[in-house]
């Protein structure tokens, strides 16, 4: 059912963050070691590191894709307090550089005084704009005006989370009866404060983001969150990684709205909820279609969740840090309730990568 391949990733410390661009043929690696890693599928089907360059001054946290209709773009962030834009150069010829691609820095992002702990590209309706968050807990949210001049970005909004931010996800869905939202993690290790998971949402009367809610039952620090694509639902569907796997359904209050066009509400139900990893859960990742959810924890195990007709989410597959399938694992009393993204898990020593798996199309 899986074919796993080891790749020899080559980094000099921890890997933190693997990134596939939207088509899936492209792969971006990023560590401690301070570099970002490009890696290009071949016709044969091997993975080959195309690119390779030091990017920040400290660990780099996260790196992601823009959509390709944009070009051939990346942004990473870092413990150096900064966030940076990336676009690829093609048709020049070095002799040095001959068979690697050439990556420039476009812009370099200033604003946080604290470590910048991810960074997402919004969804491509909504122009290319790029969303921070750092552990000073605040999102920035920036636009590139020009799409044809990455080196200029201006800063559009900036939202105040009261908490260190740990993660962000944008709501993917393009119904014009969704407005833009953005989903943030906090990773506070303060056990008496509840919600380390709040939901805003854009205004258009104010033109600013606002909070619509808070999931009040994450009381556990946060380390990856995701929103499923939406292929034509009316909710919203979210996954959280902490100390186990939670997958919440948001569905919009429409009629609650107030009449100051106050940001909607949500009807939030917690959907599934698996301790199955026994430890700390590390990245969540859904596929293209949004119905399986891939998790990866401190098991060293990677766990595909997958709703049935009765929309019960159940455990359909677990994998070893090395792909190999764990066939103890679909007995009845490791069959959970949750749902599909896929994660490799940052301590397991068998992951080539060693280092959790994040974004793109794993399944």
């Amino acid at each position: 059912m899986f074919v796993a391949r080891s790749i020899a990733a080559d980094h000099k410390d921890l890997i933190h963050d693997v990134s596939f661009d939207f088509h899936g043929r492209r792969m971006a690696t990023c560590s401690s070691d301070q570099s970002v890693k490009v890696w290009d599928k071949g016709e044969s089907e091997e993975w080959h590191c195309t690119a390779s360059w030091k990017t920040h001054s400290g660990s780099v946290w996260r790196v992601t894709w823009a959509h390709p209709e944009f070009g051939q773009v990346l942004a990473s962030c870092s413990f150096d307090r900064t966030a940076a834009v990336w676009e690829e150069i093609v048709g020049e010829s070095n002799d040095k550089l001959r068979g690697q691609s050439h990556w420039v820095k476009r812009t370099t992002l200033v604003d946080s005084r604290t470590s910048v702990t991810d960074v997402k590209f919004a969804p491509k309706h909504m122009g290319l704009v790029l969303a921070t968050c750092s552990a000073d807990g605040v999102v920035r949210i920036y636009e590139a005006p020009d799409v044809m001049n990455l080196s200029q970005w201006s800063l559009q909004h900036e939202i105040s989370c009261k908490l260190s931010c740990s993660c962000i996800s944008w709501n993917p869905s393009s119904s014009r009866s969704h407005p833009p939202m953005i989903a943030v993690g906090s990773d506070d290790n303060s056990t008496n404060i509840g919600g380390k998971v709040q939901i805003y949402e854009y205004n258009e009367n104010t033109r600013k983001y606002a909070k619509a809610e808070t999931l009040v039952t994450v009381t556990d620090p946060v380390h990856d969150i995701a929103f499923a694509p939406n292929l034509g639902r009316s909710f919203h569907i979210l996954a959280v990684a902490n100390k186990d796997v939670r997958i919440f359904t948001l569905k919009p209050l429409r009629k609650e709205m107030s009449s100051s066009g106050g940001p909607a509400k949500f009807e939030i139900q917690t959907v599934a909820q698996f301790d199955n990893h026994n430890s700390q859960v590390w990245r969540v990742s859904w596929n293209i279609t949004g119905t399986v959810l891939a998790s990866s924890g401190d098991d060293g195990c990677v766990r595909l969740w997958k709703a049935n007709y009765m929309d019960t989410w159940k455990c359909t597959g677990v994998l070893k840090g090395d792909g190999s399938p764990v066939n103890s694992a679909l007995n009845p009393q490791s069959m959970g309730l949750l749902n599909p993204s896929a994660v490799l898990s940052p301590s397991s020593s068998q992951n080539p990568f060693n280092g959790p798996s994040g974004g793109g199309r794993k399944l």
